[in-house]
């Protein structure tokens, strides 16, 4: 059996930043346009103390990017971290795939 590809990140980091149904929606505002804080803190219903912990957590995750203009720092997703995890992802897929088709072969030709 093939060794699944190694990770240059933590995907379980990544995947425990994906997990909350608030930095889901946050990534997605992001990956729409470049947001300052504030001016993401205005879509939702929670408090910018709230959101700046949800950016730490997927900034540390390395799903955003961070990106000063003066004083001010706006947020992106990284969407190279996005393909690496993607590429994880499809290929634990396809060794699940290949472990069950090769149990159901087992199962069926132990009749």
């Amino acid at each position: 059996m093939n060794e699944p590809s190694p990770l240059p990140f933590q995907a379980s980091d990544a995947l425990q930043a994906l997990a909350d149904p608030t930095r889901q929606q946050i990534l997605h505002c992001l990956s729409q346009e470049r947001l300052h804080v504030d001016e993401l803190a205005a879509r939702f219903p929670i408090s910018r103390p709230a959101i700046s912990k949800h950016l730490r957590q997927l900034k540390a995750a390395g799903l955003l990017v961070e990106t000063r203009e003066g004083r001010r720092s706006y947020y992106g997703v990284n969407l190279a971290r996005l393909r690496e995890l993607e590429v994880w992802l499809a290929e634990q897929r396809r060794g699940w795939q290949a472990g069950l088709a090769r149990l159901k072969r087992m199962v069926e030709h132990d009749d």
